[in-house]
């Protein structure tokens, strides 16, 4: 299910960075990416909050992660020169708090976005 869903994820995100191109608020790409995965049927929620559990208290710091599909697929979204591996490593640690096991990180300040897809797994 992961998979077919990250495939329809990427299809979107694509279309999306053919029709804008780079250089945009990662906002507006969340936004759009959004609304074109709910035109596809799927379930998306937004800018989701992340607590954070510590010596047993849940601490509200205000995280949150841009994009939830179907609850089984995490998308993190930037707009950056190049990714670097702390944005790696910020997804995986969203997907062990979160319990998702998939994560798409995508950088949509690429000439080419395949190039700006990164797809992180969590025990998958």
């Amino acid at each position: 299910m992961e998979n077919e869903i990250s495939n329809i994820i990427i299809r979107e995100a694509l279309h999306i960075h053919k029709a804008l191109g780079p250089g945009l608020l990662e906002n507006v790409y969340k936004e759009c990416l959004g609304h074109r995965l709910q035109q596809c049927g799927l379930d998306v929620r937004k800018e989701v909050p992340m607590p954070v559990y510590f010596d047993g208290f849940k601490m509200d710091c205000g995280y949150r992660i841009d994009l939830i599909i179907e609850n089984i697929v995490l998308i993190e979204i930037k707009r950056v020169e190049e990714l670097a591996d702390i944005h790696k490593a910020q997804v995986l640690t969203y997907l062990r708090l979160s319990g998702i096991k998939l994560g798409l990180l995508i950088n949509f300040n690429e000439l080419y976005l395949k190039e700006g897809i990164k797809r992180i797994v969590n025990g998958l």
